[in-house]
């Protein structure tokens, strides 16, 4: 009966076959096959702009799609290329590949079928291909994990201290501070570009160049004390248009300087004891 071969394609040795070769075939199944699978590296170049596609076959000599990890490199006209890195015949098992991509552009980890998985430029990433696709092979860590360095989003992270750090959301649950010296950079836009009404916001509202906050119930100017050039602090000044329905805050009177537009449809309340005084 002749030799079969396992999914590594390590060589399996039929009963009563190889009586004087065996001990090579064995070397070679652990010294080459078990090798590559457990610690090997093999380099993948993407030499022109297209997807590229390894294979595995029977035999137990050196493959590159058996190795643990795996070194994608560029050259030619690859480089920059977005393509695909092909497991392809014989690679439909289940193993677990160190992808390490030092090219210059994403590539995707996938079977001949299936999505796959794209690892950035620059990154390496554990991937797992189950048969049928290839997905990521970690996604939760238990525990604490220290971080003293490198990046994230290109951002310095631990033992660097980070000059800009660039995102859409973050949420803090202690107190926030800043050792600068000069100024705290906040939002700037336009009335239309308030976003969601959150108590406890605060912005540069372009449209009136006046500073602004959301109080839980309306926006409202923040500071409103005298401005001039120079430094100076001789004119307090306030707009003639009042566009929306105002109420007075509790217990407080108001004064503007007119003359006063109320735009139609729009309503102004003063509370019972109170008064708004326009000069």
């Amino acid at each position: 009966m002749a030799s079969t071969y396992s999914p590594l394609k390590i060589e399996l040795i039929a009963t009563g076959e190889q009586s004087a070769t065996w001990g090579t075939t064995t070397n070679n199944n652990l010294g080459t096959a078990l090798g590559e699978a457990i610690t090997g590296s093999a380099d993948v170049d993407f030499a022109v702009a297209s997807d590229v596609t390894v294979t595995l076959t029977d035999t137990n000599s050196t493959q590159t799609a058996r190795n643990l990890r795996i070194n994608i490199t560029e050259s030619g006209a690859g480089i920059g290329f977005v393509g695909s890195l092909i497991l392809g015949s014989g690679c439909q098992i289940e193993k677990l590949y160190l992808i390490n991509n030092t090219s210059t552009a994403a590539k995707t980890i996938k079977n001949t079928a299936g999505t796959g998985i794209s690892v950035p430029a620059g990154m390496s990433m554990f991937v797992y291909n189950n048969g049928t696709n290839v997905v990521g092979a970690v996604n939760y860590f238990s525990g604490t994990v220290a971080i003293t360095g490198g990046t994230i989003n290109s951002t310095p992270i631990g033992g660097i201290t980070p000059s800009t750090i660039a995102g859409t959301t973050g949420t803090f649950s202690g107190v926030v501070g800043t050792s600068a010296t000069d100024s705290l950079v906040i939002p700037v836009g336009n009335t239309g570009q308030r976003g969601a009404s959150t108590a406890g916001k605060i912005r540069l509202n372009s449209t009136y160049a006046t500073f602004e906050g959301y109080n839980g119930t309306a926006w409202g100017t923040i500071g409103g004390g005298a401005t001039g050039a120079g430094g100076d602090q001789v004119f307090q000044e306030n707009q003639l248009i009042v566009t929306t329905n105002y109420t007075l805050s509790t217990g407080k009177s108001a004064i503007s300087k007119g003359p006063i537009t109320i735009n139609g449809g729009v309503v102004v309340t003063i509370p019972s004891g109170y008064s708004w005084l326009v000069l």
